[in-house]
């Protein structure tokens, strides 16, 4: 008989107490790669949209802005007014958003090099933004475009995406190769 061999299925339901764990020489998956290069993204996007958020637009941007939102009258940026009404300050606000772009720039950094804690944490964030936007919109309705955090949450997904991936899983679990030490090192050389 001719016999025919089928891929072996992965099961729906994998526990968290057998986590999986990569070889040593193991090489650096394309979704650590790409979660990490995500999480910049992100960093930079949260940088500009601060930037832009602290400084009012020149006239013929607003105008550009207004008609790309279908308001072309609208001349004050919401988000600003909603600062100025909690009474936080541009140098304030500009410095916890500082903050946070190196923050995460340090995470995207870690996670490239396989730093497991980087990596969940990066993704325990990832899900309070998604959430934050979600509430946002079905409590608030506040409005997910592009303008606002349509690109800021899709980049959250991406990011959770890759980063949650098997292959980045096991490179960040991964045992690391002991490092050779000196020949001068304090244990051998003071006895």
């Amino acid at each position: 008989m001719n016999e025919q061999r089928y891929p072996r299925k992965r099961v729906a339901f994998e526990p968290p107490l057998d986590p999986t764990a990569g070889d040593a020489a193991m090489h650096r998956p394309t979704a650590t790669v790409a979660g990490a290069v995500l999480v910049l993204l992100r960093a930079i996007a949260g940088a500009l949209w601060a930037v832009s958020v602290a400084f009012s637009l020149p006239p013929w941007l607003q105008q550009i802005a207004g008609a790309a939102s279908g308001d072309a009258s609208a001349s004050t940026d919401p988000e600003l007014a909603a600062f100025a009404d909690l009474g936080i300050g541009t140098a304030v606000f500009l410095s916890v958003m500082g903050a946070l772009f190196v923050v995460q720039v340090v995470f995207g950094i870690r996670i490239l090099f396989g730093g497991n804690v980087s990596r969940v944490l990066v993704m325990l964030i990832s899900v309070g933004s998604i959430s934050a936007s979600f509430v946002g919109w079905w409590e608030l309705g506040l409005e997910i475009t592009v303008r606002t955090t349509l690109l800021t949450l899709s980049l959250d997904i991406l990011v959770l995406l890759a980063l949650s991936s098997r292959d980045a899983a096991a490179y960040a679990r991964r045992p690391r190769r002991s490092r050779p030490r000196a020949h001068g090192s304090r244990t051998g050389a003071a006895r």
